[in-house]
Formats: structure tokens, sequence, C-alpha cells
């Protein structure tokens, strides 16, 4: 096996944990769980103790698609995946990384007084979303394109 697969297989290893887990998550909320749903806060946190059918319906849906991204992660190990798994790996890494790092950003600036967002903001929350929430999915889509970009390369030798 090159260095190039191996360090694909550990890209695609840790998107695709960081995706199992974040999907874990969603389905511990959907099915009921409260842990740490007070750190999510805003209309998520309605949406997951409303417990209507139309939101088990959309915890389900996003469970399936993180579920499918963790999948996703795991194709683009070697040995080489299929051109069209590359790009979306790709696609999806940099929706992911692009999410995550604005939303930590501008949560950040939030949090330092940097910006004023006009009313009242659920500080506990706030903070979760730029230390933690946030940062997973820009890390998770980081992982993803270093995953998909090692695959590609791998495609070109």
């Amino acid at each position: 096996m090159t260095a190039t697969a191996l360090h694909t297989g550990a890209a695609a290893r840790v998107a695709a944990g960081l995706a199992f887990a974040s999907a874990a998550v969603t389905l511990y909320w959907t099915l009921g769980g409260t842990l740490l749903l007070d750190t999510v806060g805003g209309d998520i946190e309605q949406l997951a103790r409303d417990r209507s059918v139309g939101t088990l319906a959309l915890g389900g849906a996003t469970f399936a698609l993180k579920l499918l991204t963790g999948l996703l992660a795991l194709a683009l190990a070697p040995p080489t995946p299929r051109r069209a798994l590359v790009r979306l790996g790709l696609v999806g890494g940099v929706t992911l990384a692009l999410y995550g790092g604005v939303l930590t950003l501008v949560g950040a600036l939030v949090v330092v007084g940097a910006i004023d967002p006009g009313e009242a903001v659920d500080e506990h929350a706030l903070r979760w979303h730029v230390l933690v929430w946030d940062p997973w999915f820009l890390v998770w889509g980081l992982a993803l394109v270093a995953a998909g970009v090692r695959a590609r390369v791998g495609q070109a030798i």
C-alpha cells in the first residue's frame, strides 16, 4: 500500500467517524434524548423537543444524510473509488467546511462583541456552537476534502 493510500484511508476514517458520531447524536435527539440538547438552542432545540411527526421525519432524514456522508467518506478510502464518488466527496466536504467555518467565525464574533445580533442570544448555546458544534462540521468537511483530494491524486497515479 502506498503512502498516499494510507493518508487517504486516515482522512476518510476521520471524516467517517465524525459523520457517524454526528448521526448518532441526531438519532439520540430524534428519539427523544435531551442530554446536551440545550447546547443547540433555537429552532433546532424546539423542533427536537416538539416530538411531532414532521420533526421525527426531519430528524430521520438528517440522520440518514449524515450516515450516508459517513459511508461516502469510507468509500473514498483505497482502493481507488469512482470519480463520481470523489467529486461528491469534494463537494460535500467543501460544503460542510464552509458551513462550519462561517458559523464558527460569525458565532465567535458575536461572542466577543464584534457583531451585535440585534436581538437576545442564548449565550450558552452560542458558546457550544462556537466551541463544539460548528467546528465539528468544519473539521468533518476538511477531513472529507482531504480524503477526496487524496483519492483524486490516487486516480491520477
